[in-house]
């Protein structure tokens, strides 16, 4: 159940998208909503993203995504479909929006969301212990991922900054022994350390190069490396 102020902060990003593709910035959803701060639309987006029906999009400064839209809603007869809009700041003016207007169409499909265990925490940097167990589940769209199975880890370490990878981060792991020279993996060292970084194959040696010239590379053998699998995604929080 939404409150009149979510409702009305819901509806004006999706209809400013789906009607004339203007992004609403903070400050136009304030103003359109008559609150005096930009504060209380975090709040509102917040109880939105919580309650699943937008969310925040990673990487981009104040990007969101509608994912879906109140199960009251009911179809205009000019939309053909929805589909999720994603909206970034705008200078343009704010628009003042009448919501009786007529009701748009609901979601015709929710987004199919998978659950990816957290295995516990990887090194970037000197490797730590081996993989530890599931400790709880990370919630994701399916077609972010692909195909195969998938797991997560918490990020320790700076040794792949340059790799747009940072400690604390949380890096989404497609399961696979094999991997090609130039992707990034976590492997497993002697059966005992688990880190993360870029392969290199070179003939029967395997480095495990980092993505910061403050760590060495690291060669073994390829008999005391093995893959666990590769990275595919990235979450962070700001």
């Amino acid at each position: 159940m939404l409150t009149k102020k979510q409702y009305d902060l819901l509806m004006f990003i999706h209809q400013r998208m789906t009607e004339s593709g203007v992004p609403p910035s903070f400050e136009e959803m304030k103003d359109a909503l008559d609150l005096k701060s930009k504060s209380g639309i975090h709040r509102l987006i917040t109880a939105l993203e919580e309650r699943g029906f937008i969310r925040r999009l990673p990487n981009r400064a104040r990007a969101l995504e509608v994912l879906r839209l109140p199960d009251s809603i009911q179809p205009p007869a000019r939309q053909k479909g929805f589909s999720p809009s994603v909206i970034e700041g705008s200078n343009r003016p704010a628009e003042r929006v009448n919501f009786s207007r007529p009701p748009l169409r609901p979601v015709q499909a929710a987004v199919e969301v998978v659950d990816v265990p957290m295995m516990g925490r990887i090194a970037a940097g000197v490797p730590i212990e081996a993989i530890q167990q599931k400790s709880h589940a990370v919630h994701l769209p399916a077609d972010m991922l692909g195909p195969g199975e998938h797991f997560a880890l918490e990020v320790r370490g700076d040794s792949m900054i340059d790799a747009g990878i940072n400690d604390g981060d949380t890096v989404v792991v497609r399961r696979t022994d094999r991997a090609e020279t130039g992707e990034i993996v976590v492997a497993l060292v002697d059966e005992e350390e688990a880190t993360l970084k870029r392969l290199r194959k070179r003939g029967n040696t395997v480095a495990l190069e980092a993505a910061n010239p403050q760590y060495e590379t690291r060669i073994f053998g390829s008999d005391r490396v093995r893959i666990q699998g590769k990275l595919v995604a990235l979450l962070r929080q700001y």
